[in-house]
């Protein structure tokens, strides 16, 4: 049943993160995943949060948005090809800038979706 949780979820969050890569942006940085990534991090902070802080959250509620919908909004292969392929093409500035962003901006949305969970009662 469990797998059935992060299946359903895994195809929600897949399902989001091919509606953000339709928003009409054109430029050589991949900032469509960096908001994917970003919006993904504040999400699993604030799953976290409502976790940590105790509010009564089903396992398998755990499970759907944090393993399946953030597991399939996320984009990890992605960045990573990303940040390759710039570093690849001899563009280091924005391969080190997006590399920089993409880990800081995450861990700060991290931490800014758990503080979101507090406002929660």
């Amino acid at each position: 049943m469990r797998f059935l949780f992060v299946a359903l979820g895994g195809a929600l969050g897949a399902a989001g993160r091919y509606a953000v890569s339709l928003l009409p942006v054109k430029t050589s940085f991949p900032i469509l995943t960096l908001i994917t990534n970003v919006t993904g991090a504040v999400l699993i902070g604030f799953i976290a949060g409502m976790v940590s802080n105790h509010h009564e959250v089903s396992p398998n509620t755990i499970l759907f948005w944090k393993t399946g919908v953030c597991g399939g909004f996320t984009t990890f292969s992605t960045f990573s090809l990303e940040a390759f392929t710039l570093f690849e093409n001899k563009a280091y500035l924005s391969g080190g800038l997006y590399l920089f962003l993409s880990v800081g901006c995450c861990l700060i949305g991290i931490f800014c979706g758990e503080k979101l969970s507090m406002l929660i009662h």
